[in-house]
């Protein structure tokens, strides 16, 4: 397969209108949507094989896997559940609704039904000790994280399809009716909702809640806008457009922000759907760039460079201080990709045959995999641990060799 490297210095104007073609094809493709497609036939690309490595380095060392659970995904559920890990204790989510805790050993230590599907998956407070999942029928339950005995519930207008962001003795959650949710980690009582404007059709999904900082949550909606709103009671502090979707059809306008933002050094990154890559300078609020990328998986970031995974299977890194595009690889086009997480010095991305491929984010170049079972949805990491949960729920560890 072939790298190329590009200049990506667009004006706004001229990436959303070379990307409205572009967009409306990928917005007919594998992705699950909800609303009616209006008989549109959906494009299929075949995903391309792999290239052996010439010689692959070792990174990764397995430490854990187990299988929490066998109902598989289908199309129509492409929930994308992930763990739960705080101080080396990992608790997991099935699709049957089982909820296990593990120890830093994964010696199984409890298992609980919670009698519907869960959904999203699992956060951890390591301070007090809870795991909060929420369910297909909106309820949000917390339990104690190292015995799994049921705390609290509370019933939710919607359905949360994302963990929840756990901050100053606040629950947040994003439903997908477009309420924000602020629950209060001791009780469960609602403490605060923040309504959202709701598109008549998006996709199936949405981003994670995540700090802005000490103080402020940033949440990122199915109208291709974030907004930050305060932890404690919910109040906006501001809102900016991060998609841009335009067009003839409801299709072609869908301008989602699935991919949780990401906030680093006084810097801020956003992807959308409909294919605009931001970066936003938090200090003086001015946008550094706006990059043509389509995507519904959140980004990464070190030192110099933002990675994307695209919708078609592209994996591309950016100068973090200006969108200049370093290298783009096509590698695993096609391939349904995962986020990219920095492990290391080394960009992961999984793949829908349970591959995690290691790049050396200098070239773009391809130089260790590992492999689990099932399709990989999302990749997690705590420390020097690599986290992952397949759809056919099969959980793995992987130590960073040092």
């Amino acid at each position: 397969m072939t790298q190329s490297i590009r200049s990506s210095n667009m004006s706004t104007a001229n990436i959303i209108k070379k990307t409205v073609m572009h967009v409306a094809v990928l917005a007919v493709m594998s992705t699950a949507v909800i609303g009616c497609n209006r008989g549109i036939k959906p494009v299929v690309n075949d995903p391309v094989d792999l290239v052996q490595i010439a010689e692959p380095v070792t990174v990764l060392q397995p430490v854990f896997s187990a299988d929490v659970g066998n109902k598989k995904a289908s199309k129509k559920d492409p929930l994308a559940l992930q763990v739960g890990y705080a101080n080396g204790q990992m608790v997991t989510a099935s699709r049957g609704g089982d909820l296990i805790g593990f120890d830093n050993a994964g010696e199984r230590l409890w298992s609980v039904n919670v009698g519907d599907q869960i959904t999203g998956g699992v956060t951890v407070d390591a301070l007090s000790q809870t795991a909060i999942i929420s369910t297909r029928g909106g309820q949000v339950m917390a339990f104690d994280s190292t015995t799994g005995a049921k705390r609290w519930q509370q019933q939710l207008s919607g359905s949360v399809l994302t963990p929840a962001l756990v901050s100053n003795n606040r629950v947040i959650l994003s439903a997908n009716d477009g309420f924000l949710h602020g629950l209060s980690l001791q009780t469960g009582q609602s403490v605060w909702q923040f309504a959202t404007q709701v598109p008549a059709i998006s996709v199936r999904g949405s981003a994670a809640p995540t700090l802005l900082d000490s103080k402020t949550a940033l949440l990122a909606t199915a109208d291709g806008r974030l907004h930050a709103v305060t932890v404690d009671s919910g109040l906006p502090q501001w809102s900016r457009r991060v998609g841009v979707g335009t067009g003839s059809s409801e299709v072609e306008r869908m301008s989602d922000v699935d991919g949780t933002p990401i906030v680093d050094q006084n810097q801020l990154f956003a992807i959308s759907y409909s294919g605009q890559l931001l970066g936003i300078d938090l200090a003086s609020r001015q946008v550094l760039f706006v990059n043509e990328l389509a995507s519904l998986k959140s980004l990464a970031v070190n030192n110099q460079q933002v990675i994307a995974t695209s919708l078609d299977g592209k994996v591309v890194a950016y100068d973090r201080s200006n969108g200049e595009m370093l290298w783009e690889s096509d590698e695993l086009a096609y391939r349904h990709l995962t986020n990219p997480v920095m492990i290391g010095d080394y960009i992961a991305v999984g793949d829908l045959e349970g591959v995690v491929h290691l790049f050396n984010p200098a070239n773009g170049q391809i130089i260790s995999r590992v492999q689990t079972k099932g399709a990989l949805t999302n990749l997690q990491v705590q420390g020097s641990r690599l986290l992952t949960q397949s759809t056919s729920g099969q959980v793995a560890i992987w130590q960073l060799m040092r």
